[in-house]
């Protein structure tokens, strides 16, 4: 046992540590929600690659409760050693895990590199073994960099835009201050390599060796998570490195569709979500500053959704079992982000943008909210949980495969 008296490490975007007892709490109010939302599908076995933050963890939950399905997830997060607490991650999956199998439910983890080829014979081994064919895969990766198993080369992915400097406004989350910040333009080389990290290569991969493996069942469908954003974030997200990507992403989805329909008559979707308060979106230039000014119009307008109230109406409203196809916009994808990118919320949102200053941070936007429900993510600042207290930080669970030192 290692009990600590643990307190928040966060600078800027950067965490290095995490509340067990915070992170626990906020999947169990995850959960909560998820018992109270009726998505209408029926999933026997669901995998879900990206299964421990965000909307992959809201997939995961959804799937597994709401749905009926059993759930294994994959992911990369760091457990706890004797210096440091676990990612939260790592926390999250835990308590996720537990509360399962409390309720006697199938949810199972592997923890490692789902760029890797070990952890993806891994998954086709416990597939076989404790699951069966799948109904529904769902990819929600984001990560900073990626090793080709073939190749054995490590890429990186960059936050840049492309083609030209820009300077832009945005937020200075380590002294919260709005200012402007200049940017060079990626290489042809960044570019390549944000493609190789965030694009659809992996999730191509994968589904063509579950496809090989016949471990989809008849009608099974795929879907990755995109996001296009506002013209305000555009220069340094949709038109940069990594809006290059997410088009990659995006034609692949595309490209596996027929392959599904050939396959299993399923298919493959792109479902272009909402803008969501993670560590990854926190690292984009503008993107906080941004999500800041939308939390305040969208809670003016009544429009706020959150994270597992995103998949639930995906599942809900594109996945039921007596709706065969999901409905798809004249883009091919599945909006979820109607609510975010309607004209009257891009319109104030744009206008705020604008005028906004360090002074007017809580008038024009809701950065207080913005930097709570950040460091929420982390376990810290969550009702309910007495920081002043130690608390276990080894945390662990038989149900989950930790590959993250193989």
């Amino acid at each position: 046992m290692s009990l600590q008296v643990v307190t928040p490490r966060i600078r800027g975007y950067i965490a290095t540590n995490a509340h067990p007892d915070g992170c626990a709490v906020n999947v169990q109010n995850l959960w909560a929600h998820a018992r109270t939302t009726s998505t209408g599908g029926k999933m026997d076995n669901v995998l879900v690659i990206g299964s421990s933050t965000g909307y992959g963890l809201a997939t995961t939950l959804c799937t597994n409760f709401s749905s009926g399905g059993k759930a294994l997830g994959v992911c990369l997060e760091r457990p706890s050693t004797e210096e440091r607490t676990g990612s939260a991650g790592w926390y999250n999956v835990i308590e996720a895990t537990r509360i399962a199998q409390e309720e006697y439910r199938t949810l199972r983890t592997i923890n490692g590199d789902c760029f890797s080829d070990e952890v993806k014979q891994a998954t086709v081994a416990e597939l076989k073994k404790n699951f069966g064919k799948l109904n529904f895969v769902a990819y929600s990766i984001a990560a900073p960099r990626r090793r080709d198993p073939e190749t054995g080369i490590t890429y990186s992915s960059v936050l840049k835009p492309i083609g030209a400097p820009y300077t832009g406004k945005t937020i200075d989350l380590r002294t919260n201050e709005v200012l402007d910040l200049p940017l060079e333009p990626a290489t042809e080389d960044e570019i390549r390599d944000t493609v190789k990290v965030m694009g659809g290569e992996d999730w191509a991969k994968w589904m063509r060796l579950l496809i090989d493996e016949n471990l989809l069942d008849q009608q099974a469908y795929t879907v990755a998570y995109t996001y296009i954003g506002p013209e305000v974030t555009h220069p340094v997200y949709r038109a940069g490195t990594i809006g290059r990507a997410k088009e990659h992403l995006e034609a692949t989805g595309f490209r596996l569709n027929p392959l599904m329909k050939q396959a299993v008559d399923g298919g493959a979707y792109i479902s272009a979500n909402k803008s969501t308060i993670t560590q990854a979106s926190a690292a984009i230039p503008a993107v906080p500053l941004y999500l800041s000014v939308l939390r305040k119009v969208l809670q003016e307008k009544r429009l706020e959704e959150t994270t597992i109230a995103q998949i639930a109406r995906l599942i809900h409203d594109h996945f039921q079992v007596f709706k065969p196809w999901p409905t798809l916009a004249e883009d091919g994808m599945i909006h979820l982000d109607d609510w975010e990118m309607r004209e009257d919320v891009q319109a104030e949102v744009k206008e705020r943008f604008a005028k906004i200053t360090t002074e007017t941070l809580n008038i024009l936007g809701d950065y207080d909210g913005y930097k709570q429900e950040f460091e929420g993510l982390f376990g810290f600042g969550v009702t309910g949980v007495d920081y002043s207290k130690p608390t276990e930080i080894h945390r662990t669970n038989k149900d989950i495969i930790d590959m993250s030192e193989s």
